[in-house]
């Protein structure tokens, strides 16, 4: 899955403000992945400040949000990536030869209540798992492994 030997697959979640879905699916891919997979996230056009209803809804499973800022997407991140998914940031997301792009139609949590997110979060973490499932059978073993 990755062209750098041994190293975890890097995973680049993109959506419009970095509010919302791709900061629950960072949040998430880091939680289930750990040191399997390297995570990132960003906007192309980032908010000020996370939406409060995910950082409430990502509380109850005890992933704390708080201390995100939005960040804007880099080219150098896009490079970077083994994978890059898209949730609805259109035409900005960067497009580079070589790289798998996934696309996530996943509903946008902004002016959206703590409990309509929870689906929305639901629906991401489901994604979030059968990503890794596949990442982790297709990566290589570290080095060493035999």
């Amino acid at each position: 899955m990755t062209d750098r030997q041994g190293a975890a697959p890097e995973v680049l979640f993109v959506c419009v403000h970095n509010a919302g879905r791709s900061q629950m699916a960072a949040a998430l891919l880091t939680r289930h992945g750990g040191d399997q997979v390297a995570v990132r996230s960003a906007g192309s056009a980032p908010a000020d400040q996370l939406n409060p209803a995910v950082v409430a809804a990502m509380a109850e499973l005890g992933i704390d949000l708080s201390d995100q800022i939005p960040t804007g997407l880099d080219t150098k991140d896009v490079a970077a990536a083994d994978v890059v998914i898209t949730m609805g940031c259109g035409d900005a997301c960067t497009i580079y030869p070589g790289k798998r792009y996934l696309d996530w139609d996943v509903p946008d949590p902004a002016g959206l209540t703590l409990e309509q997110v929870r689906p929305i979060r639901d629906q991401i973490d489901t994604k979030v798992t059968a990503l890794l499932t596949e990442l982790t059978q297709l990566a290589p073993p570290p080095r060493g492994h035999r």
